[in-house]
């Protein structure tokens, strides 16, 4: 099947739901631009799937270069489609390790905006985007943003910030006409290597099958892309809950 997007740059392609969604749009006929952290894995989606077809760049989210390294991606790729972040961290932390936490927040947090702003103003000065070729931004965040995990503080807090940010960005984009859509992507458990081998978690659906839900939802241009149905039926009654009954809910694990 052929995508209706022609070109898209994905921010943390080297494992997970990333890369996950790297192959399958690839194998769809869209030209990819991908980043992460190593190397290897990139090169090696680039080796196997030719470089007509993917470019990459060894990036750091944290870093200022990240934007140095997204420019030279969006010159080979062309004016993309869309811009994916799922460049992201999390951990269970109820020791409130201090370097898990700031990790968590620079990564999840300082990073998205830095790469999402700098594509922003990308689109505003590309005359390749009008109101009938806009740009998609999406990114990754958690139904754990929907509500605080005390498990995982840093993790939920930064998953709510980013699905704050969009709402802000989706806003920001009406009031000065750019050419943008936004998309909020809350997965729920996916077997990623952010999950804990040790642990058993509920309904872990495939990276496969994310990617799948991601795709099908930009397709669409789904403002909130939330999978699967059950986690949807989830966030629906958990959001009915108080907060002062949901603080006292110790049970809670994620």
């Amino acid at each position: 099947m052929k995508h209706p997007l022609r070109s898209v740059i994905i921010i943390g392609a080297t494992s997970g739901i990333g890369r996950a969604v790297t192959e399958r749009l690839v194998a769809e006929g869209v030209r990819v631009g991908i980043a992460g952290r190593r190397e290897d894995r990139l090169k090696e989606l680039q080796q196997h799937f030719g470089t007509e077809r993917v470019s990459y760049r060894v990036m750091e989210v944290t870093e200022a270069s990240a934007t140095v390294a997204l420019d030279e991606l969006i010159t080979e790729v062309g004016a993309p489609d869309a811009l994916l972040y799922a460049s992201g961290i999390g951990k269970q932390n109820p020791t409130l390790d201090a370097d898990i936490e700031l990790r968590t927040v620079e990564t999840n947090c300082v990073g998205m905006v830095r790469l999402v702003d700098h594509f922003v103003n990308y689109v505003k000065r590309e005359p390749a985007y009008n109101k009938k070729h806009k740009a998609h931004i999406a990114v990754i965040t958690s139904v754990a943003g929907t509500m605080g995990m005390g498990p995982a503080p840093a993790y939920s807090a930064t998953k709510s910030m980013q699905s704050a940010y969009l709402v802000a960005l989706a806003q920001l984009s009406r009031m000065q006409h750019l050419p943008i859509t936004v998309e909020d992507i809350r997965p729920g458990f996916v077997a990623t290597e952010i999950l804990n081998p040790e642990k058993h978690y509920p309904m872990v659906i495939s990276c496969e099958r994310a990617a799948q839900y991601i795709i099908r939802g930009l397709a669409r241009r789904k403002r909130i892309i939330t999978f699967d149905w059950r986690y949807r039926c989830i966030v629906f009654f958990w959001r009915m809950i108080p907060r002062w009954l949901w603080e006292r809910m110790t049970f809670v694990r994620n």
